[in-house]
């Protein structure tokens, strides 16, 4: 059975860093794509960045393009978000997912897998 953890939410500063990780067990992820989403209240699930397992190319919403980076460890199954730079606007809670590929890797309807998030605080 596929399990994914987030953890590494919190409040913090806008300008601030957070790193959010996700251990992923239950079988081997080779060929798969991990992503993050988050949701803020009162909007939908919003694509965030994903990571190809095999080769670790990543994938990022223009929103966060240059101050998150998203990266994998193989060895330990964690998937990592670096986020730096917080705004108020990256307040959500953040959620990894898991996928059997890298198709519609944006939209959340081709993830096979969730994690029950961690929330992200950015205050102004």
């Amino acid at each position: 059975q596929v399990q994914l953890v987030e953890s590494g939410g919190g409040l913090v500063q806008a300008g601030g860093s957070l790193r959010l990780s996700c251990a992923a067990s239950g079988r081997t992820f080779s060929g798969y794509a991990m992503g993050w989403f988050r949701q803020a209240p009162g909007k939908e699930r919003d694509f965030v960045a994903a990571i190809s397992w095999s080769d670790g190319y990543p994938f990022y919403a223009d929103s966060v393009k240059g101050r998150f980076t998203i990266s994998r460890d193989s060895a330990k199954n964690i998937v990592s978000l670096q986020m730096n730079s917080l705004k108020s606007e990256d307040t959500a809670v953040y959620y990894c997912a898991a996928a059997r590929g890298l198709y519609n890797y944006w939209s959340g309807s081709a993830y096979d897998y969730w994690g029950q998030g961690t929330q992200v605080t950015v205050s102004s």
